[in-house]
């Protein structure tokens, strides 16, 4: 890993030695946020997959509710049947935060259950459809709240893992293999010093034996 274009210095030194202690501080955060992601992830999508396969028996047991309505009653009529505009459902998303992540809230309410056709249009296998539609969409909403919330949070997921290979493999070698290169060069400018003071020393030395021999 390359190091950093510094200058070896003390100030420098230092400098580099806190960036460091930041980056480790950084990926040891952001591996605990790993974790609890993943950890967070696999409860949703155990969540998901029941709600799912809830989901996906209310739709089987509508569509057989209406299929059976169709034989009985006959397409047309259920043509007729279907022009009746039912009453508005009530659909409300509101984000809310899950590790720092936007992810949505469906609260999604069913209208009271009026029969928006005529008694003379209606019978036990029409109201049994509707019936098994209202479930069947019952489920829909929290069904979309869990997938949106764990595709988001797995996009986060590995969003993160790439900031942790990112200061694991490049930032925190980079700073380590500079805070070597900036202490060695400082060790080895320390050592010439002494080198020199030593020679000196020793000059004085031989030039004090010199003139008391004079």
């Amino acid at each position: 890993m390359a190091r950093l274009k510094v200058s070896p210095t003390r100030s420098n030194l230092q400098l580099v030695r806190q960036r460091l202690e930041l980056a480790r501080q950084g990926h040891r955060l952001l591996e605990r946020k790993r974790d609890v992601l993943m950890i967070e992830i696999m409860r949703l999508i155990e969540d998901a997959e029941r709600v799912r396969a809830e989901v996906q028996e209310r739709y089987a047991r509508a569509y057989a509710a209406i299929e059976e309505a169709r034989v009985a009653e006959g397409t047309e009529h259920l043509r007729r049947v279907a022009l009746a505009h039912p009453p508005a459902t009530g659909l409300q998303i509101t984000p809310r935060s899950v590790m720092g992540v936007v992810v949505p809230t469906v609260e999604y309410e069913l209208p009271p259950e009026r029969p928006a056709f005529g008694p003379g249009d209606s019978s036990v296998l029409l109201d049994a459809a509707r019936t098994a539609w209202r479930d069947a969409f019952s489920l829909t909403g929290e069904l979309a709240e869990k997938v949106t919330t764990v595709w988001r949070l797995a996009l986060e997921l590995r969003r993160t893992q790439r900031r942790v290979n990112a200061l694991e493999n490049m930032f925190i070698p980079s700073y380590e293999e500079t805070v070597a290169y900036i202490q060695d060069t400082l060790d080895e400018k320390d050592r010439e010093d002494l080198f020199r003071s030593k020679r000196a020393q020793e000059r004085l030395r031989d030039g004090d034996q010199e003139l008391e021999a004079s």
